[in-house]
């Protein structure tokens, strides 16, 4: 009676069926802690946090590389290909923002 045959047809004894039963439920048992462990709220708030902050710094590094091609687009604009002011485009619009400064001064005063 406590005997068992395999798949090949070889007869397993009550103490192997045992031990197989037992090893099953201890894989069991981690397989079991380990999804416990994955559903956790702790650890699914840390992956979430982990997601969004490599998101985060994906976004940020775009736009730093794109705020840096655009500084650059305006340098190339006031600049030479040597390094030196481009004064004939400089004077101009430096001309532009002291108007705007004297406008928005003149409007200040204007409101008191």
């Amino acid at each position: 009676m406590g005997e068992g045959r395999t798949k090949d047809g070889a007869v397993r004894t009550t103490a192997e069926i045992e031990a197989d039963i037992t090893r099953t439920r201890a894989q069991l048992a981690e397989t079991l802690d380990e999804l416990a462990m994955r559903v956790h709220p702790t650890t699914v708030a840390a992956q979430v946090r982990a997601r969004t902050l490599a998101s985060v710094e994906q976004k940020l590094g775009r736009a730093y590389a794109d705020a840096s091609r655009g500084l650059e687009r305006i340098k190339a604009e006031f600049v030479d290909e040597k390094g030196a002011p481009r004064k004939e485009r400089i004077v101009p619009v430096a001309l532009v923002g002291v108007g705007v400064v004297l406008l928005v001064a003149s409007a200040r005063k204007r409101k008191r």
